[in-house]
């Protein structure tokens, strides 16, 4: 059986219809979902204040706020940002320890650990420029590129692979130094900081798919978490 299961309460089943069709973080779909639902019962109890009766005015006021076609592409929008800000944050702490990682495996890899340092300078660059477009004042001037949450969700992935390279490089490099304890360090560094990118831009690169290609429709198995 797909979809939402009806519910007699109109309100809770125009929740419930959205939250299926909005992949994206599932703490920020949920918090958005119950904003929206908030601004229904206030409506609600406004036209019960006229006298209507309380099925009658919540059917009132989801007919007034939108059908869920209409409002869903709105609030995906605003999910992929929240997620491309998530990840872009992510690949702005994380990538710079490529630099390191290049540093220290320089001496044994030579001319082959410089696509790191390049890697790490590109992913940092334009998870900062995300981090400036889609937060406070910028995104409030501006329209947002529709192509920015696949262009960080590719460069996370990028990153968070050079991470895994980096790792397996390090671990290679400390086998035949002295340095091996430094070098041990920056891979487990460079490990965790690739586990974390890397759940990030899985859930970005899952929040570019229409939701109604998505298995479970955004709240079974192959809803996006946060």
């Amino acid at each position: 059986m797909s979809g939402p299961r009806q519910h007699a309460d109109p309100l809770i089943a125009y929740a419930a219809e959205l939250r299926a069709a909005l992949p994206g973080p599932a703490r920020a779909a949920s918090r958005m979902v119950e904003e929206i639902h908030h601004g229904l019962l206030d409506a609600t109890d406004a036209y019960v204040r006229e006298g209507m009766p309380r099925t009658d005015a919540a059917r009132r006021a989801v007919r007034d706020f939108g059908s869920v076609a209409e409002l869903a592409p709105e609030c995906r929008r605003e999910l992929a940002l929240a997620q491309t800000r998530h990840t872009a944050r992510a690949a702005a702490l994380c990538a710079p320890l490529l630099l390191v990682c290049w540093t220290l495996a320089r001496p044994a890899l030579g001319a082959g650990a410089a696509p790191l340092a390049v890697l790490a300078a590109v992913s940092t660059l334009l998870a900062a420029a995300a981090l400036a477009a889609t937060g406070g004042a910028p995104a409030r001037r501006f329209h947002v590129p529709e192509a920015l949450p696949r262009l960080i969700a590719w460069t996370g992935t990028g990153a968070s692979a050079g991470m895994a390279a980096a790792t397996l490089a390090l671990a290679c490099t400390a086998a035949v130094t002295a340095q091996w304890p430094l070098l041990l360090l920056a891979g487990a560094l460079s490990a965790a900081s690739h586990a974390v990118l890397g759940t990030s831009v899985r859930v970005s690169r899952r929040c570019l798919v229409p939701a109604d290609v998505r298995p479970g429709h955004g709240n079974g198995p192959g809803a996006c978490a946060e």
